[in-house]
């Protein structure tokens, strides 16, 4: 700003002065005289621009800078977008191999759902997602466990991948009690260094009733394929920027956060 100020009082002398001390020099110079005038008003329009328009922006039409934040962050969700479609066009069979699958697995409309048992927001999104399968046939969620808090999601996220080695139908099962029932209490949180054993043993204990073989869980959850897939879930993260969950991308369209039913359904219909 100071600076501003200063280039301003300096091109204003120079309009003003050094035209006429050209002038005195001779009568020779009135071209070079004409640039001084030139370069002093460019610099002033400069100035008066630098100075004026924060004030516009902020106090005059403030609305200004909204509809530009707005706009930037369309055109950012619009490349996002066209990323996503590109990769879940060339990778949606990998992105499926070895993540549990709800609802009719062979539906043409597909909700990959970036999610942590331990996260409120993604339980929430999770009971309208079980409301879109209630009522249609033609829609499979692909259930991406996105381990993010430490010993309350690494054996929820592990075990539901390696139910699937199994079975797919007790997979779904095992990520329904996950996200409806709590697997952890107030009295596994107070000791912090059993808590992974914990929850761990919690977690087992719903795959039972699940159907599932635990002694074979509990050795595939340590495997090959639950290595893979949890790579595949931070990989495809990380390409699609996505920081938190839930995460949902329908029919290739990303939506971050615990979107609701009707949004949701808007989506499938598109």
């Amino acid at each position: 700003m100071i600076w501003t100020i200063l280039i301003l009082v300096v091109a204003i002398a120079l309009f003003l002065v050094g035209g006429k001390m050209l002038g005195m020099a001779g009568k020779g110079e009135s071209m070079l005289q004409k640039c001084i005038n030139l370069v002093a008003i460019v610099l002033v329009a400069g100035c008066v621009a630098r100075l004026v328009t924060p004030y516009y922006l902020t106090s005059v039409n403030p609305m200004i800078l909204q509809d530009m934040a707005n706009g930037l962050q369309e055109q950012q969700a619009a490349e996002k977008n066209k990323a996503i479609r590109a990769a879940v066009k060339s990778g949606a069979e990998s992105m499926m191999a070895d993540a549990p699958i709800l609802g009719n697995v062979d539906a043409k409309n597909t909700i990959f759902i970036w999610t942590d048992f331990s996260c409120p927001y993604c339980r929430r999104v999770h009971g309208e997602l079980s409301r879109v399968l209630k009522e249609r046939d033609d829609v499979r969620i692909v259930v991406k466990n996105f381990s993010i808090h430490g010993d309350l999601s690494d054996a929820p996220a592990r075990a539901v991948i390696a139910a699937k080695i199994q079975d797919n139908a007790k997979a779904a099962a095992l990520v329904e009690s996950l996200m409806t029932k709590e697997y952890y209490s107030s009295d596994d949180m107070k000791d912090r260094e059993k808590l992974g054993e914990k929850v761990k043993a919690n977690v087992l204990k719903f795959a039972k009733e699940a159907g599932l073989d635990t002694k074979q869980l509990e050795a595939d959850m340590q495997g090959e394929v639950v290595t893979r897939e949890l790579a595949n879930v931070r990989g495809m993260a990380q390409e699609f920027e996505i920081n938190g969950t839930p995460f949902l991308i329908i029919n290739e369209q990303a939506f971050p956060g615990a979107i609701p039913y009707k949004q949701i359904v808007d989506a499938l219909n598109k």
